[in-house]
């Protein structure tokens, strides 16, 4: 079997579920030894108070064909994310990839409620998981990520960069995170690419996380049993098609032409030939930008 990442370190920061375990599986699956990091142990839950666990994550990573390993970290707590790094560097010498996908703060904001009436509170402690971890993250992990030429940093967001400049995000405090990590992708671009490191921004489509499917009460084997009460899910994708967009990032030798650029999975499907688990390419962006938001049916067709 192809093993492309062989002998590669990742660091996934936020890898509990979602796209970042999708994207710790398939750098798995490619061979590379992964660092999984988030609050949700096996013996203690984050505030979201799900099951899943960094050390769930850490064992698919392994049963993918990767070497997982769980380090529970609030990216919040500067020594705790330096400690996180000087462990890599002591085990590994090296780190190859580092996904910053922390965020944590799905609780925290209201859609379509202004500034104003939001709550403050929680308006400010979503910045500082989806904004503030990331820039700790990165403070402390890109000195190994540069001990190497040819590493990769990936801001994991909502939405493209063009997309989110010209549509609102659900709310003020939502709108901003998004958009400041795209803009952290950029400015880390200026800052990596003279010294042989890539930095861009990467977007999912319409995620089929597992909150996304408790919500409209489906798994992932009966996600289509939503589409009547939810047309537009038809777009939808699972978390391993953004792990695979990562993945075959991470074995591009000429990653470094997107140094800077804000990217989809889909787009990088396009791009690559990878599929989702179901064999199909959804480009979600595209459907929200053409079908989605204009108002019209639910039609996939020449969409995924």
């Amino acid at each position: 079997m192809s093993a492309p990442l062989k002998d590669k370190v990742a660091l996934v920061a936020g890898a509990t579920r979602g796209a970042g375990r999708g994207i710790a599986v398939e750098l798995g699956a490619a061979g590379a030894t992964v660092y999984v990091t988030g609050r949700t142990t096996r013996d203690h839950r984050s505030e979201y108070d799900r099951p899943e666990t960094i050390e769930d994550t850490a064992d698919l990573v392994t049963e993918a064909g990767g070497h997982g390993i769980a380090v529970p970290t609030d990216h919040l707590e500067p020594d705790r994310v330096a400690a996180l790094v000087e462990r890599i560097a002591t085990e590994q010498d090296r780190l190859d990839v580092l996904v910053n996908d922390i965020w944590g703060a799905e609780h925290l904001f209201a859609w379509d409620t202004p500034l104003w009436e939001h709550d403050l509170d929680d308006g400010l402690r979503l910045l500082r998981l989806a904004v503030e971890t990331h820039a700790v993250t990165s403070h402390h992990a890109l000195p190994l990520l540069l001990r190497r030429p040819g590493g990769l940093l990936v801001e994991m967001t909502d939405g493209t960069a063009d997309y989110n400049r010209a549509t609102y995000r659900n709310s003020f405090f939502y709108d901003l995170a998004k958009t400041a990590v795209l803009r952290m992708a950029f400015s880390l671009g200026h800052e990596l690419g003279p010294r042989g490191a890539t930095a861009l921004a990467l977007t999912p489509g319409w995620l089929r996380s597992e909150m996304m499917l408790d919500h409209f009460g489906v798994t992932e084997p009966t996600w289509r049993d939503a589409l009547d009460r939810v047309p537009h899910f038809a777009i939808s994708e699972s978390p391993r098609y953004v792990g695979r967009a990562v993945a075959a990032l991470a074995a591009d030798p000429e990653v470094a032409r997107f140094n800077g650029a804000s990217l989809s999975s889909g787009g990088l499907a396009q791009e690559y030939g990878f599929t989702d688990l179901d064999g199909s390419r959804p480009d979600a962006l595209r459907y929200l930008v053409e079908v989605q938001d204009p108002g019209r049916p639910a039609d996939v067709t020449g969409y995924r």
